[in-house]
């Protein structure tokens, strides 16, 4: 069985968290939650950077569904080719932009399965646009917070269902709202991949990874 952080350290954990950065957003850039939601769908297996760098033109064309269809498949294709799978995500992009208009009066849905319903969209990416949009206390799964709850023995899981069904267990309710971004940013700059930067970590006494790095 994987070693799991006490969770009176959990709760100390997620209070440093907070005191440190006690208002965290995405790094994606976005106008309202249709144009978060492109930009979720259009970070899959692409970087926050990217990302930014292909929205700052299309945006500025197209900042609703109505737009986003009006400007085309071509057009949307032009905008996003330098991110990759970029041919796949137009589509899902003008497809979703469709459903909005035809189903949902134009508007992002608040409501789980009706996001997942939507192209390109899964749970991971529903779980984004409930949180920063809607305010609701869900934690996305991604590669960042899959290895932290792993590593530090936060929320031990074989798969990111079980890592998130593990997160909305153990995290105190009055963090769950920042957790994603808190565990996202926390693996992006410090607990990386490759080489994690514990001598800069804040939280390192709460970690029970083995190999940490002085």
């Amino acid at each position: 069985m994987p070693r799991k952080m006490r969770l009176s350290d959990i709760n100390l954990m997620f209070a440093l968290l907070s005191q440190n950065n006690p208002d965290p957003k995405t790094e994606l850039t976005f106008q309202n939650s249709y144009t978060l939601l492109v930009a979720v769908v259009l970070s899959a297996q692409a970087t926050d950077v990217g990302v930014n760098k292909a929205t700052k033109r299309l945006f500025a064309e197209a900042d609703t569904p109505e737009a986003m269809v009006a400007l085309g498949l071509e057009q949307i294709r032009n905008h996003i080719k330098t991110i990759g799978l970029f041919n796949t995500k137009a589509k899902n992009v003008l497809a979703l932009s469709e459903i909005l208009i035809d189903q949902h009066g134009g508007a992002v849905p608040q409501d789980r399965d009706a996001l997942e319903a939507l192209p390109g969209v899964g749970r991971k990416t529903a779980n984004v646009i409930l949180n920063e949009a809607f305010g609701k206390p869900t934690i996305a799964v991604d590669t960042h917070i899959f290895r932290v709850s792993n590593r530090t023995g936060l929320a031990p899981g074989k798969t990111p269902d079980a890592v998130e069904k593990e997160l909305l267990r153990r995290v105190p309710e009055r963090y769950k709202k920042g957790a994603h971004h808190w565990l996202i940013l926390h693996g992006r700059y410090i607990c990386k991949a490759r080489k994690p930067d514990c001598s800069s970590c804040f939280i390192e006494r709460f970690c029970l990874f083995k190999q940490k790095i002085s």
